[in-house]
């Protein structure tokens, strides 16, 4: 009998009346049920976080760093067992899980890192004009209260990480809300802060069930949102509270590039691997995998050949065994939609160069030609282990292509230019743009997020603590300086 998980509720761990199923999406076996936090307890964790506020916030930074360090440690110890519970409720390969747990290692390292510079402060004279004669500024950071967090299936514990830990570095209470289909990861972290000596209330990971969401976004004692998710959500999100601030990282459908000076056989079989690679990790459930390829004329056909031959040799099945690449999607019904994507596409007249079935939850690595603009492969993200084709002639139009899409997370651009890469960085409408790699290249302390419908604000442990914070200016008078 699997026993129920509790969840965690103002630093303590608790259980409420009812509970849900965490399953396998690769064979369907009952991995976890969790507990369900009632209205009252939900309430409970959203009043401890408000009164806390205050005390929080001016916790000294070695505490808040010491935490941050511990939960750093804590993850590297017990990696192994927690890359099996991602891949488990995920059905990420393990490979890729422990990885994510890498990551996440990072983000609460950084964190810690940041939260020892913090808040430092900036002086600024004003006798730069008469008035100002006398006068100095004195610009520091302050929490804008608690922070209603908010991670999506993909990426379970580093997703939870980038909102916990940049929380903690600032001193603001944050209430966790994991994704019902991968809740345990973000339990995990509950785990390790009650480790910690981080004041009651500060933290709070609720397996919130979606529908009780909106009156939790819209409670006015969490005035600031940190989602990743879909468009559709974020943006409802965004429009039912306008006078919060909201961060959003949404959607894509990243493309990479090659250019003719990329020509080599070195060059294209490191573009073809990188591309086969990061289009088809997660199963491509990433916003940034690699969902559209834009080759010039001169690079094209060779490159073609390369990629379908590198997609084909992805090694696709059970996600516990460490040679797997490619395992399910989340969900058979998430692996149905994207069946029925590529389906279209190729009704419409898309050519289909390799896999285009599916088994359950899984769907096999897919790789389209000619794809007709209109069908939903041309214009939405797919969020599946599929990519698209497409030749341009110049330089001039595969920048066109790139920027004739609603979403603007990021780009690659496989090119030996220096001129090139820095236009591209100029005029490619996204948030991101890697010169010499695919577009799924992220570093966890660099700035991370899009434009358009992509979202809104940045990822990335100092950002995301600019967008818990707000400017407050002090102004000394009658000084000497």
């Amino acid at each position: 009998m699997t026993s129920t998980h509790a969840f965690w509720l103002a630093g303590r761990q608790a259980t409420g009346e009812d509970s849900f199923d965490v399953h396998s999406p690769w064979d369907g076996r009952l991995v976890a049920a969790v507990s369900v936090p009632t209205d009252e307890q939900v309430e409970e964790a959203v009043a401890a976080a408000y009164a806390v506020t205050a005390e929080f916030s001016a916790t000294p930074a070695h505490v808040r760093a010491a935490a941050l360090d511990h939960v750093s440690k804590r993850l590297v110890e017990r990696t192994e067992e927690i890359a099996q519970l991602i891949s488990a409720e995920n059905g990420k390969p393990v490979k890729w899980a422990r990885g994510e747990v890498g990551r996440a290692v990072s983000v609460f390292r950084f964190a810690a890192e940041e939260a020892r510079r913090f808040n430092g402060g900036e002086a600024q004279r004003l006798d730069t004009d008469a008035g100002g004669v006398g006068r100095l500024a004195l610009t520091r950071r302050f929490v804008k209260g608690p922070v209603l967090g908010i991670a999506p299936f993909n990426f379970p514990l580093n997703l939870c990480a980038h909102k916990v830990a940049p929380a903690i570095a600032v001193g603001a209470p944050i209430i966790l809300k994991p994704a019902p289909a991968t809740p345990l990861s973000g339990l995990i972290l509950g785990e390790l802060l009650a480790e910690t000596d981080l004041p009651a209330g500060s933290w709070s990971v609720l397996p919130v069930a979606n529908d009780k969401m909106p009156a939790l976004v819209k409670d006015e004692r969490l005035p600031v949102i940190s989602f990743t998710g879909s468009d559709t959500v974020g943006y409802a999100i965004q429009q039912s509270v306008p006078h919060k601030h909201c961060t959003l990282e949404l959607g894509g459908n990243a493309a990479a590039v090659v250019l003719d000076d990329w020509s080599s056989e070195a060059d294209l079989d490191w573009a073809a691997t990188r591309i086969a690679t990061f289009s088809n990790y997660q199963a491509g459930q990433s916003c940034i995998s690699v969902q559209r390829v834009i080759a010039d004329a001169a690079v094209y056909d060779r490159l073609v050949e390369k990629v379908v031959e590198k997609v084909q040799a992805q090694v696709t099945g059970d996600p516990s065994d460490s040679a797997t690449d490619v395992g399910p999607l989340v969900s058979e019904a998430a692996a149905q939609r994207v069946e029925s994507w590529v389906d279209e596409a190729v009704s419409a007249g898309a050519k289909l160069l390799t896999g285009g079935k599916r088994a359950g939850a899984s769907y096999e690595p897919t790789v389209l030609a000619h794809v007709p603009d209109g069908v939903k492969l041309a214009t939405e993200e797919v969020f599946g282990p599929v990519l698209t084709l497409k030749k341009v002639e110049n330089t001039d139009e595969a920048f066109a292509a790139v920027n004739d899409s609603k979403f603007g997370l990021q780009a690659g651009v496989f090119t030996r230019n220096v001129q090139t890469a820095f236009r591209a960085h100029r005029e490619l409408e996204v948030g991101g743009v890697i010169i010499g790699d695919a577009p799924s290249y992220r570093a966890d302390q660099m700035p991370y997020g899009g434009v358009k419908q992509s979202g809104v604000g940045r990822e990335g442990v100092r950002y995301a603590m600019d967008d818990y914070t707000y400017e407050r200016v002090l102004v000394l008078t009658g000084l000497d300086i």
